[in-house]
Formats: C-alpha cells, sequence, structure tokens
C-alpha cells in the first residue's frame, strides 16, 4: 500500500496526467486532506500544461496504418499474455511504486528543463526592462537638466532685460590691451539694478587662474567678481554691485589666481573709461 510519501512524489506526474487510474484516484483521494500536496499541484500546473508546447510536432510514419493493422490481427494467445502481464504489472505494488518513482524522476527532470528555460527567458526580460529603465531614468536627467538649464537662461534674461532698462544705466565699452589685442568687452551698469558684462576672445586661462573684473573708482579698484570664459573666450555674467559704490571711473579686466584678490595684481587684459556719470 502506498504510503504518504510515495503519494507526495507524484505530485508532477499527476499535473501532466502520466497516472494510471487506480493511481490518480488515490492521489486525488490524498490531495483532498494535504496541504503541501495542493500546493505543490498549483505551482506544477502552469508548467504542466506548459509541457504540451515542449516538443515539436512530428508527422506519422507512412506504413503505421499497417502496423496498427498488423497488431489488430495479432493472436488471441498473444492478447492474453499483453493482458496478464498488464494486469500483473498494475495490480503489483512493488511494480507501481517503483516504476511510478521513475516515472516522476523523469517527469521532476523534464520540469527542471522546462523551468530552467523559462528562468532564462525572464531574466532576459528582466534584463531588457532594467535597460529600458535605465535610459528612461538617463531621458528624465537629461530633461530635468535642459528644464533648469531654460529657467537660469529666463531669470538671466529677465535680470538683463533689468538692468538694461534701468534709468541710470551707464554703457561702457572695453579695449583689448597689448597680452589680448582682440579680445573686446562690454559692461552696463546700473548703480540701483546692477551690472550685466559681456566679452569675447579672451585667452585660455593658464591652470590655477581666473579672470577677475573690477570697477575703479577714485579711491581703489573694487572686485566686480571672476570669469571664467567658454572654450571659444567668451564671457556673459551678471553681477550685483554695491549701492554705496563710489562713483566708477572706469572698468578692467586682469588675471588673477584662483579665488580672486582683493586688489588687482595682473595684467589688464581689457580696460574701459566709464564717461558721463
Amino acid at each position: 500500500m502506498a504510503t504518504d510519501n510515495d503519494l507526495h512524489e507524484l505530485a508532477s506526474l499527476y499535473v501532466i496526467g502520466a497516472l494510471p487510474r487506480a493511481d490518480r484516484e488515490a492521489f486525488e483521494a490524498h490531495l483532498a486532506t494535504c496541504a503541501q500536496c495542493q500546493q505543490d499541484v498549483r505551482t506544477l500546473s502552469p508548467v504542466g500544461e506548459a509541457l504540451a508546447y515542449a516538443a515539436p510536432d512530428v508527422e506519422p510514419p507512412a506504413d503505421l496504418r499497417q502496423r496498427v493493422l498488423a497488431s489488430v490481427g495479432a493472436t488471441s494467445s498473444a492478447r492474453g499474455r499483453a493482458r496478464a502481464t498488464a494486469a500483473a504489472r498494475t495490480t503489483s505494488p512493488l511494480w507501481s511504486m517503483s516504476g511510478l518513482s521513475g516515472l516522476a524522476t523523469a517527469a521532476s527532470l523534464l520540469l527542471a528543463v522546462v523551468l530552467g528555460g523559462y528562468a532564462v527567458q525572464l531574466r532576459g526580460r528582466v534584463a531588457s526592462l532594467e535597460g529600458r529603465l535605465a535610459q528612461a531614468l538617463a531621458r528624465v536627467d537629461a530633461s530635468e537638466r535642459l528644464v533648469a538649464e531654460a529657467r537660469r537662461a529666463v531669470s538671466d534674461a529677465q535680470v538683463s532685460l533689468v538692468v538694461l532698462t534701468a534709468p541710470d544705466m551707464a554703457r561702457v565699452e572695453l579695449a583689448g590691451q597689448a597680452v589680448a589685442p582682440r579680445a573686446a568687452g562690454r559692461a552696463f551698469w546700473s548703480r540701483s539694478r546692477g551690472l550685466v558684462f559681456t566679452a569675447s576672445n579672451l585667452p585660455a586661462l593658464p591652470a590655477g587662474r581666473t579672470y577677475q573684473l573690477w570697477v575703479v573708482t577714485a579711491q581703489a579698484p573694487v572686485s566686480a567678481g571672476l570669469l571664467k570664459p567658454d572654450p571659444n573666450g567668451a564671457v556673459n555674467v551678471i553681477f550685483t554691485t554695491p549701492s554705496d559704490l563710489q562713483r566708477p571711473t572706469a572698468m578692467a579686466v586682469t588675471i588673477e589666481p584662483d579665488g580672486g584678490v582683493p586688489a588687482p595684481t595682473g595684467a589688464m587684459y581689457l580696460v574701459g573709461a566709464i564717461a558721463g556719470l
């Protein structure tokens, strides 16, 4: 008589319909009261259904019909012997359990192959989805950077417009000096609204150096801020200047150590006088 442990091993055969009638009925009776086997059947059922598609279609041999007819015409004694042998195998518990154990092992191996293939497909899908997610996140990050740059550009444009339309705005043209004859600059300064400065053709900076813009007054030059040209030597910046700044007479650009200095020390690259203030 089959034990519970024997019946536990029949779940994989049950889901693919490979159990003889007597064993199927015994397993179904056991299944009604065994939570573990119920879970095994639920887990294996989708795979059992997939097995129907695991093997390719095969055309039957051309002589199959003649062989079937020849088998039907076999002697009655041969049929009797076959029935006796089949009955003995069916009624023998030893054969039933050992044969079913072999089938269970084969079914388990087949299920393992199918599940392994399915796992490979799932890993491929996960890798594909992860790649698509990374691309989507990169697009989002790029979009956020573009939005931030656009907002900065709009803000700078608004500030520039405020300076350019100020009633006290003064325009200053700065000319390139001997160290940078092709350089040129232009400043728009309003005591109440700030300073807009642009320049072009500034030489590339040596390592550890920066350009510094100065507002020159009768007392002393006052730093307006630091300048870092783009690869083409162009600058477009906005500075806030002190509202109590003494009357300026000129503006200049020098090259200084990184971080800037409180008073100019380097050669002048751009200089322009302020008239009419």
